[in-house]
């Protein structure tokens, strides 16, 4: 990848962020807006408590993408599968109708590992329009990470783009904001020597990936 491309990606990535990002932030604003005005006890108590869910979301989305997409300096090289966990949890802490499943084989696992973890976890709550269950596992076996992230529900919302940036077969000039976290996770597998797939029915979606361990991979 070129310094333009680099960039193209990065302003993208940004882009996702920023969209992501806007409902919560947006929320915190008006909540602030209406307390300032609201002079009822108990309303203000209501925007209050408004203005608290807003932060928890934001806060915890922040800590989803720093990890997810970003340099992530505050970790070693691997990391406690409690940390994905948490922030997985956090994700769908507001969509009663989506279960998590886990099966972490392991107590930690490498940088690049959990951030395709974490990008799988979020195409596959996007999927999950009308709830349903999502299935995660990771394990260490013959000297490579797998990881399977599995969705099932009534309805799986998933663009075929998507697909085919994590497969690596969508072409550069058909990038946009919503298929470039799935095209970060594929040169970030692509980088370390692993490879991603992906398979899609009605009812289900199953991202996979296996990521060869070893000295230097890229995080």
């Amino acid at each position: 990848m070129d310094d333009r491309q680099s960039i193209d990606l990065a302003a993208m990535l940004c882009s996702r962020l920023c969209h992501d990002m806007l409902s919560p932030v947006g929320a915190l604003s008006n909540g602030l807006e209406l307390l300032a005005m609201e002079t009822d006890p108990e309303m203000r108590a209501n925007v209050v408590e408004l203005l608290e869910q807003s932060a928890t979301i934001s806060t915890n989305k922040l800590k989803f993408f720093r990890l997810a997409f970003g340099a992530a300096g505050g970790f070693g090289e691997r990391v406690e599968v409690a940390e994905p966990k948490a922030l997985i949890e956090a994700l769908v802490s507001d969509k009663p109708k989506v279960t998590i499943n886990w099966a972490l084989a392991d107590a930690t696992l490498a940088k690049p590992a959990v951030k395709v973890l974490l990008n799988f976890a979020q195409i596959a709550i996007d999927a999950l329009v009308r709830g349903g269950s999502l299935d995660i596992g990771a394990e260490r076996r013959d000297g490579a990470c797998e990881i399977v992230v599995r969705a099932a529900g009534p309805k799986i919302a998933f663009d075929e783009m998507i697909g085919h940036a994590l497969d690596g077969s969508l072409a550069r000039a058909e990038l946009t904001s919503r298929t470039a976290a799935a095209h970060m996770t594929h040169l970030l597998a692509s980088e370390n020597g692993g490879g991603l797939q992906y398979h899609r029915t009605a009812e289900t979606l199953v991202l996979g990936a296996v990521l060869p361990e070893g000295e230097g991979l890229i995080g």
